[in-house]
């Protein structure tokens, strides 16, 4: 974790950019599947409205969609304008996402299936693209027709005649009408399936954009739709050739190459890109720890562990073993992200029983047992109160270890105890620290709303608000915990927070001396004015 390559770091750095300016619930780095889910929703929308005064025949293609742009320019003019730019945005926040993925190494591992999925999908969306453009039946369309036509010819399982469709005695409504079937109807139904089995690995998928960041990007469609809107070149001729095009260069990027390699050419390339990106999760492949394991013997079937998996990795089934509760949870090994959050949410995993030598819980990490984290905790309390005097603030962090690297906390009054996740910490556990001898909790984990493994920040966060079973009791005292959240560039930031945690506990610890001084102070005087 010391180290931080380039792109991470630029990358990093233009977040917190974006945190200073959306903040970080409507930060759009933060929220770029969900913009694109937004995205399409409005493609959904104003595609059915278009379709509604759209002929699909090959004469009435062209005149429907000039009467929208120029007769209805208020309504359905707004409209088309609508399904291109948001059709343009799906594909800028899609490659964005997948930079990111890339950029913080978040597309190996057990995340190698989003990764994979995700790729035809991308693939899917352009050729969605390309047919929708195909409709105008413009110059650009038939440009655009043609070119496609070259590239089947290319693929050598068909008979290579497809070119001779855009001839002028061949164009007829009926395969005109068949590709308006397959921008309307049949692609879109392929597309919903691919971008469900993207997301068939995780749990809670949200599918809009928070309220803020949609209403604040739909406005700024609106008044590009109204300031730019969307025109189409003349109509489509198949005798005269186009001095000038338009092209979309988000979608039609690859058709400009034909001009200048073969269409078997154009074809290695695409097919090149796309295998490389969908072996990307295994150059080279990420290790990942155990997963984790259940035990029966500590777990009730309350069912939580699975409610708070992020990537749907643990089910609930009838109990096998015999047992007085009715349920018991399983763990799919070929699912599980080890992220520990499952030990979190496990209500055995409270640090105060002591009814058995060591600590078991309902599901534990084979590398990271809960019995051995108590360990840790009355260990590095232990090293500070021997390696610090009485009047010194003693802090245990708990840390994170996929957000940054909080080595560099540790001293002689500061414990540090690494988790895989925030997620992954008991609230008894923090409750544990304080009432062994600690005199403040500081945990640290990834920025709000990125966390590396999905819902941990939030879990943790509910956990200690009482909103999210188990909860942080109210005897540990708010007070004396801290959660401060940073990545690897914001190593100075953390630092700087402990220390004012530190100063805070401290004066905290003076107010409390200050008034048992004078509750004794007190004491005294009244037992002299007794004695008198």
């Amino acid at each position: 974790m010391s180290f931080i390559n380039p792109v991470k770091r630029g990358y990093l750095a233009l977040e917190t950019w974006f945190n200073i300016s959306f903040g970080h619930q409507w930060n759009p780095l933060y929220n770029l599947g969900t913009l694109t889910f937004f995205f399409f929703w409005i493609i959904l929308v104003s595609g059915l409205y278009l379709f509604i005064f759209f002929d699909s025949t090959l004469m009435g293609a062209y005149s429907s969609v000039e009467y929208m742009t120029n007769e209805q320019w208020y309504a359905a003019g707004v409209m088309r304008s609508l399904h291109r730019y948001a059709s343009d945005a799906a594909i800028i926040t899609i490659l964005l996402h997948m930079f990111r993925e890339f950029a913080l190494d978040r597309y190996r591992g057990f995340r190698w299936f989003s990764w994979v999925t995700g790729v035809p999908t991308l693939w899917l969306v352009v050729t969605l693209g390309i047919t929708g453009y195909w409709l105008v039946w413009d110059e650009l369309a038939l440009y655009v027709a043609i070119l496609s036509s070259q590239l089947m010819d290319g693929l050598p399982l068909l008979p290579g005649t497809m070119s001779r469709n855009f001839l002028a005695e061949q164009i007829n409504d009926r395969f005109f009408t068949l590709m308006a079937f397959l921008h309307l109807l049949g692609q879109p139904v392929i597309l919903v399936f691919a971008l469900w089995f993207h997301v068939k690995r995780l749990s809670g998928v949200s599918i809009m954009a928070p309220r803020g960041l949609a209403i604040g990007t739909f406005t700024a469609l609106v008044i590009l739709s109204l300031i730019a809107p969307a025109v189409s070149h003349d109509p489509a001729d198949v005798t005269q050739t186009p001095a000038i095009l338009n092209i979309d260069w988000f979608y039609l990027n690859i058709y400009p190459l034909l001009d200048y390699w073969t269409a078997g050419q154009v074809w290695m390339l695409t097919i090149g890109i796309t295998v490389f990106l969908m072996l990307m999760p295994w150059l080279p492949k990420k290790k990942q720890d155990e997963v984790a394991r259940v035990f029966l013997d500590h777990c009730n079937g309350c069912e939580q562990c699975a409610k708070d998996c992020p990537f749907d990795a643990i089910t609930v089934q009838k109990r096998t073993d015999g047992a007085r509760w009715e349920n018991e949870v399983v763990v799919h090994d070929n699912l599980c992200a080890s992220c520990g959050i499952c030990v979190g949410s496990c209500p055995s995993s409270n640090p105060f029983r002591h009814s058995e030598k060591s600590l078991i819980t309902g599901i534990d990490m084979p590398n990271s047992p809960i019995n051995d984290v108590r360990d840790q905790v009355d260990a590095e309390i232990e090293r500070v109160n021997k390696s610090s005097s009485d009047s010194d603030i003693k802090i245990i962090v708990f840390g994170c270890d996929n957000a940054l690297d909080f080595k560099g906390l540790e001293s002689s009054n500061t414990g540090i105890i690494k988790y895989y996740c925030v997620g992954m910490i008991p609230p008894t556990m923090v409750e544990y620290a304080l009432k062994k001898g600690a005199d403040g909790v500081f945990i640290t984990g990834c920025r709000t709303g990125d966390c590396y493994f999905r819902h941990g920040n939030q879990w943790m966060d509910e956990r200690f608000d009482g909103d999210r079973k188990p909860i942080l009791r109210k005897r540990a005292e708010r007070a004396r915990i801290n959660v401060f959240r940073a990545v690897e560039t914001e190593c100075k930031e953390l630092r700087a927070e402990l220390d004012r945690f530190q100063q805070k506990l401290s004066s905290m610890h003076k107010e409390t001396e200050s008034v048992d001084s004078d509750l004794v102070e007190s004491d005294i005087v009244e037992r002299k004015n007794g004695e008198v």
